[in-house]
């Protein structure tokens, strides 16, 4: 059976980048939000993925960003995927001529109609809190996660994950992956080493049932 996929997000130093890869991530998230506690200046992050081997795929996380400067990031960073965290609508994201994923914040089960809009192989879902763009703490509703899962996406199950629940998330969810940033924190922006390898140790031993 295979284990789920395993995203760390937020990362915005060379550190805690190489930890993560060291451990087992999949995936690497950048945050390009200006007003994200997150956020990394194309600078710091063309630094960074000099370093990074190219068999680790790297995401851009980008809210409420034109097309044009989402474009430009993607072809001069080579992002390998583009992920979407604001209120872009399908007919922003869908021409995008580059691989791609929507994050939601599912709150009831009309947002579940959002899903199909999106042509997209995955669906970040991720907890509905108002004035924040991710990265809140907070659980996403992880029953709505579940059925997210019959409208023909893989689920990507993000929203106040941690190394103490990571495992019975990935037990109830079956998700095609998981996604943390802020629970494996000291402060935002900053990695707890230790949580972070917990947190990817746990996830890869959950075998998924079905994918």
């Amino acid at each position: 059976m295979p284990a789920p996929l395993v995203k760390i997000c937020g990362l915005t130093n060379l550190e805690d980048t190489l930890a993560a890869i060291e451990f087992g991530a999949d995936l690497l998230g950048f945050n390009f939000y200006s007003e994200s506690p997150r956020f990394i200046p194309y600078e710091k992050a063309e630094e960074i993925f000099q370093e990074i081997p190219s068999n680790i795929q790297k995401v851009g996380v980008f809210v409420n960003e034109d097309a044009q400067t989402v474009a430009d990031t993607a072809c001069q960073l080579e992002l390998d995927y583009l992920q979407f965290h604001g209120d872009e609508s399908p007919e922003f994201c869908n021409p995008m001529g580059h691989p791609w994923f929507r994050a939601l914040c599912l709150e009831d089960e009309n947002a579940l109609e959002q899903i199909s809009q999106y042509e997209c192989e995955w669906i970040l879902v991720d907890a509905s809190v108002s004035g924040h763009y991710g990265g809140s703490g907070e659980k996403a509703n992880w029953e709505l996660a579940k059925r997210a899962k019959n409208m023909g996406k893989k689920i990507i199950l993000a929203g106040g994950l941690s190394p103490e629940n990571v495992q019975v998330a990935i037990a109830t969810v079956q998700p095609f992956g998981v996604d943390v940033a802020s629970g494996v924190e000291k402060i935002p922006g900053k990695k707890d080493l230790k949580k972070l390898e917990e947190f990817i140790t746990k996830a890869k031993s959950v075998s998924l049932h079905l994918l």
